[in-house]
């Protein structure tokens, strides 16, 4: 019978840490720590989906929400070997984006 750690399941770890909204974090360098893209409960952006960034800032793992088709385009370039990573997500125009 095999055993459950044979089986090569990884635990899904949840994002710690409490919310922060993008404005606090503007032009403020943090870590990205991890990611994930789910579908989005207030499908207001062209995509219909909402990024879930775990972000490390002044030494506290924070949670960031998103909508921003921008970020989410950008980051789905990054290779998941690249995490975590440092940027500022700045404002240009009437999007956000990493820098």
């Amino acid at each position: 019978m095999k055993k459950f750690s044979d089986l090569g399941i990884k635990s899904e770890v949840g994002m710690t840490g409490s919310k922060i909204t993008i404005a606090r974090i503007l032009n403020r360098e943090i870590t990205v720590v991890s990611y994930r893209i789910e579908d989005s409960k207030f499908p207001k952006n062209k995509s219909g989906k909402c990024l879930f960034l775990q972000i490390e800032v002044d030494n506290e793992k924070r949670v960031v929400f998103t909508g921003s088709d921008v970020l989410l385009s950008q980051i789905k370039q990054v290779n998941p070997e690249d995490l975590p990573f440092v940027a500022t997500i700045i404002k240009n125009g009437e999007h956000f984006e990493f820098t």
